[in-house]
């Protein structure tokens, strides 16, 4: 095998084998098994020239494929003139080896191929960062594999006086490089992880947060410049996006919410990418509502929503509340539409048909995250001293006023309201009455004792309602 046949490791321009090995089981589109391997090898710029696939009970522990389809794959490398055998799998580092001496050619597996992608698309800081310690701790255990020169580097006669010894393999050279630049990367990512963290809690106690998350390539960041001022990067490929990017949302009635566009996630997304990607999915863990956009015309939707999930668990984000987006429903037909609240009933979280190319169902979402922000509206009565223009004018702005009545130094609202909005109000210290009672224990009577979103946060400052004047 040739020298640094493991070491060049960039994808542009290589034309190459997919090989897809399927076990009993396996969640995969039967129609057309190499779909998302294909984009996936597209993106990272391959051009794919020929196609290997084999169902087994359990795969060779030597090569993950047969005897006989690693002849046929030898065969088809000379036929094809292939420079790379991408797998849709994950191989083991012998296997890798077995595989790349009886080819001839450089193999790669499923989450090299990711983090390929994603070195290519990383452009912040925090991008770089992760998907370098990501491929470090991916490489480390591979090094005895993917190194061919592991001999001795000092001791014997030929390297002169000095440097007779036992001598050193060069693996062991290359681990302790490669474990001195994991400690300056985590070191360094674990500021960026600080600064984050402080930054996603700051925000999520200034404001009501919400996140889309979903699929790669199901139209998150379409979605996100459809609701928002836009900006964010969005491109028919997987993984247009790899940095959070979060904008203001207004959802209507005076209310906004600060919405997250995050990285998108892929069926056997490599665990140490999540793990390396942690402050990327920071928005996600610790926002109020997760807005999970499935595209909806993708014949593979209900796997990828299953993907979704486990994912989002994995990470943490299992305890707030989430909804489920259906996208891209301007590319269905008319009577599949009408079947899609129907298709996805069992999914047990609210559903909502969106497009964000024509913009259909846009009013019915922000309606919804509109509620969850202030809580179901209802009519009540609020008594608010004259010497509280700034809460009165918040009021006014923020509900709805169906009348007004002064009374003295006093004045009384009838209106229409959530609770989320008027928290606002009383964890400002406004002595304000809700139908006869002071403060929260007017909250309490009218909507329950609950805990709101309100109770968790702290009024950002150009919002805030204080006591007095």
């Amino acid at each position: 095998m040739e020298q640094g046949l493991r070491s060049d490791v960039t994808l542009q321009k290589e034309t190459a084998i997919l090989v897809a090995v399927h076990m009993h089981g396996d969640d995969f589109d039967a129609e057309d098994p190499f779909g998302e391997l294909r984009a996936l090898a597209e993106s990272a710029g391959v051009r794919v020239v020929a196609t290997l696939e084999q169902n087994r009970r359990n795969p060779s522990g030597r090569s993950y494929v047969g005897k006989g389809k690693l002849e046929e794959l030898a065969i088809l490398v000379v036929e094809t003139g292939a420079k790379v055998i991408v797998f849709d799998n994950e191989l083991a580092p012998s296997q890798i080896q077995v595989l790349e001496e009886a080819t001839k050619c450089k193999v790669l597996d499923r989450s090299e191929l990711i983090l390929d992608i994603f070195a290519n698309r990383a452009t912040t800081r925090a991008a770089i960062l992760q998907v370098e310690i990501a491929q470090l701790e991916y490489v480390a255990p591979r090094l005895r594999a993917m190194w061919t020169h592991l001999g001795q580097v000092t001791g014997g006669a030929p390297m002169g006086v000095g440097t007779r010894g036992p001598g050193e393999q060069q693996i062991e050279i290359d681990r302790r490089i490669v474990k001195r630049r994991l400690t300056v990367l985590r070191n360094e990512m674990n500021e960026v992880l600080e600064r984050r963290a402080r930054e996603v809690s700051e925000r999520r106690r200034d404001h009501f947060t919400a996140c889309l998350v979903g699929y790669t390539n199901a139209g998150k960041s379409s979605l996100f410049n459809a609701l928002t001022a836009g900006g964010a990067f969005a491109n028919d490929q997987l993984f247009a996006t790899l940095a959070t990017r979060v904008e203001v949302w207004n959802t209507g009635g005076g209310e906004s919410v600060m919405l997250g566009d995050t990285v998108g996630f892929i069926r056997n997304l490599p665990h140490h990418l999540v793990a390396s990607f942690r402050a990327t999915l920071e928005d996600a863990i610790s926002a109020h509502v997760l807005l999970v956009v499935v595209d909806a015309a993708d014949r593979n939707a209900r796997m990828h929503w299953k993907t979704v999930c486990e994912v989002l668990d994995s990470i943490g984000a299992s305890t707030q509340p989430r909804v489920l987006i259906l996208n891209k429903v301007d590319q269905l037909q008319e009577s599949t539409r009408s079947e899609l609240v129907e298709q996805w009933k069992g999914c047990g979280i609210a559903q909502i048909a969106v497009s964000a190319l024509t913009k259909e169902g846009i009013g019915h979402l922000s309606e919804t995250v509109r509620v969850m922000r202030t809580g179901q509206a209802t009519e009540l009565d609020v008594w608010i001293p004259m010497s509280q223009s700034k809460a009165i004018d918040f009021i006014e702005r923020r509900t709805e006023v169906l009348d007004r009545h002064w009374d003295g130094d006093r004045v009384r609202l009838r209106i229409r309201a959530g609770r989320g909005t008027l928290d606002q109000v009383v964890e400002g210290g406004v002595p304000i009455e809700i139908d006869g009672l002071k403060g929260k224990a007017g909250l309490d009577k009218v909507f329950g004792v609950t805990e709101s979103w309100g109770e968790a946060r702290r009024t950002p400052p150009h919002e805030r309602i204080n006591g007095g004047d």
